[in-house]
């Protein structure tokens, strides 16, 4: 039986910081406007925090950036919706672009679908993995993917617009301490509470789980119910996320 086409693009752009997001955002753009195929994009990104819409109206939002930077990460402002979330070389940033007429009405439906299809592939990888949200989690949301109920292991979140929906997020393969230390002073600065005992890594429940390998994984998963053809992205793609990089910059303070 034939699969419907998904376009897979491993290409990763962490410099400058916004551009990765940005190309995310230009890839919903274009597939909105019918020019490019349902996407899914699975890149190595650079050391970010990802701040959502709630987070840019705290009162303590332009200490939390300065947090970030002096950690080591440059602050973005997320395309999805969620709370401030890390990015960082041993993590996977993965965007599936979904064309859609009327996208508000599958914003469950591709919920499910996605955090199904990431727990499939930890399983495969030998992690015990649930779909659901963990106590005290950064970044909290149901469809959160979590090991034995207890360390979060991927966040998601989803974005909207005309006839498109993009569901993005992160998955930490490896240094969950490294997510630990730069959000213990950046939820603090937001004054959100959160236990940093819920952070996980896939290596951290099995030893040896390497990026790629995880990658793999996913795309075999999403290979069941795709037909995958690989793709990079193109001119008139980049030429829009360097339109959009603004969008997706955090103002340093003057």
């Amino acid at each position: 039986m034939s699969h419907p086409q998904l376009r897979v693009v491993r290409d990763s752009f962490p410099h400058p910081a916004t551009l990765d997001t940005a190309v995310s955002h230009a890839i919903l753009r274009r597939v909105s406007d019918g020019l490019e195929p349902e996407t899914l994009r699975l890149h190595r990104p650079g050391a970010i925090v990802a701040f959502g819409p709630i987070d840019r109206h705290t009162p303590g939002f332009q200490e939390a950036g300065d947090a970030a930077r002096a950690a080591g990460y440059e602050a973005i402002l997320r395309l999805a919706g969620g709370r401030a979330a890390v990015f960082h070389e041993d993590t996977i940033a993965f965007s599936w672009v979904v064309p859609d007429p009327s996208p508000r009405g599958g914003i469950a439906e591709r919920f499910e679908l996605l955090a199904g299809l990431m727990a499939e592939a930890f399983r495969d990888l030998g992690i015990d993995a649930r779909v659901g949200e963990v106590a005290g989690e950064y970044c909290p949301g149901e469809f959160s993917v979590n090991a034995r109920g207890r360390r979060k292991l991927m966040g998601v979140g989803q974005r909207v617009v005309l006839r498109a929906a993009h569901v993005g997020g992160v998955i930490v393969v490896d240094g969950s301490d490294r997510v630990r230390d730069v959000l213990t002073p950046v939820y603090r600065a937001l004054a959100l509470e959160w236990d940093p005992d819920t952070v996980g890594s896939l290596r951290d429940e099995v030893a040896g789980i390497t990026w790629d390998g995880a990658v793999d994984a996913l795309e075999g998963r999403f290979g069941e119910r795709f037909d995958l053809i690989e793709s990079h992205v193109d001119d008139e793609t980049m030429e829009l996320a360097h339109r959009l990089e603004p969008l997706h910059t955090v103002p340093r303070p003057s």
